[in-house]
């Protein structure tokens, strides 16, 4: 018959399948019980989450080990290891899911989300695209919002992704490496696809493009908080995100409930851009508050966070030879008010 010795040896090596970390290190071998006199080993092992399918077949799998070892009967009783040791492993393990996500790759993710439509989310991403890219750092794209795709066009892409080794090459604009549902429909079709497919796609724009080395990674979310924002919220569980609305109080309202969801799934939120802040005359300098104003001052104090820039309504500036009708220049003022908000999150990302 095994000892309670023997029997904790032969279990130390065992992972625990949600820390990813073995028993002997997570201290999950609560306590061994031999009855030898019914030839019975009772065992309480802790992990980091229990009533799952994982558990079942960690049962299995100790059971089995005991059982080729000469136990003749097996009672295992499982309980939730304490906060403090599922804190110590879990942001590893976090990382180790989105690096396997990325084939290796393990950049900075941020994901842009809003309330609503409307509010310039995707101008948004694509401008803190281009200047964290101009301070120098290697960034890529996803457009996740599966049905309102956009961000193809406001860079003035054209070509399509290739495929190299069975991988999808991203389309590079300005040095970013970008996917969009927009490379994969014909003449702007309309998308009809439900939930599940949907996932299965932004999984996709992960496992099957060939990222290669990159800093940062921005995700374009759908507005509101649909299966997309979701399924991305499980994907990567260390995104951090930027809430973008206009100053008028009900896009501010809207915008509150991407926020909660955020806080919801344990997810930091970087800070809200305030979009169409302003309208300032070039003829008088004067500013019109053409939406109002506020409301990102509002949403920021409702989701304990600091705004992060207030835009003004301006257009780039008209280049011959570049097409890119959402991009402002380095030297535009909304271009030097972009590069600002992206050295705020550098900051916040990599202190």
């Amino acid at each position: 018959m095994l000892t309670e010795e023997e029997i904790t040896q032969l279990l130390k090596p065992v992972k625990d399948p949600f820390l990813h970390r073995t028993l002997e290190e997570t201290g999950g071998i609560i306590q061994v019980t031999v009855k030898e006199e019914k030839q019975h080993i009772s065992v309480k092992v802790g992990i980091g989450k229990t009533n799952t399918a994982e558990q079942m077949q960690l049962q299995q799998e100790i059971v089995g080990i005991l059982k080729k070892n000469g136990a003749a009967t097996v009672g295992l009783r499982f309980e939730q290891l304490p906060d403090e040791v599922i804190q110590k492993y879990q942001p590893a393990v976090e990382k180790e899911q989105e690096a396997s996500l990325m084939g290796g790759s393990n950049p900075h993710f941020v994901t842009i989300a809003s309330g609503k439509g409307g509010v310039g989310k995707s101008t948004v991403t694509v401008n803190l695209a281009m200047s964290l890219m101009r301070i120098g750092k290697k960034v890529g794209i996803i457009d996740a919002d599966i049905y309102g795709f956009s961000i193809p066009d406001m860079m003035g892409i054209e070509e399509r992704p290739a495929v190299r080794a069975e991988k999808i090459i991203p389309v590079e604009r300005f040095g970013i490496k970008v996917i969009s549902m927009g490379f994969f429909v014909e003449d702007n079709s309309p998308i009809i696809w439900r939930g599940p497919m949907l996932g299965k796609m932004i999984n996709s724009f992960f496992k099957e493009v060939e990222w290669g080395d990159l800093d940062y990674l921005l995700l374009d979310l759908p507005p509101g908080t649909g299966d997309i924002a979701m399924d991305v919220h499980e994907l990567l569980p260390t995104s951090k995100e930027i809430i973008v609305t206009t100053p008028h109080p009900t896009a501010a309202f809207v915008a509150a409930r991407a926020g909660q969801m955020a806080i919801k799934t344990e997810h930091e939120i970087l800070g809200v851009i305030e979009n169409m802040a302003y309208f300032e005359s070039k003829t008088t300098g004067e500013k019109e508050y053409v939406f109002g104003q506020g409301g990102g001052k509002k949403l920021a104090e409702v989701l304990q966070t600091k705004v992060l820039g207030q835009l003004p309504l301006q257009q780039p500036y008209e280049e011959e030879d570049v097409f890119a009708p959402s991009i402002y220049q380095e030297d535009h003022p909304l271009g030097k008010e972009y590069h600002k908000v992206a050295a705020k999150i550098i900051s916040k990302m990599e202190d």
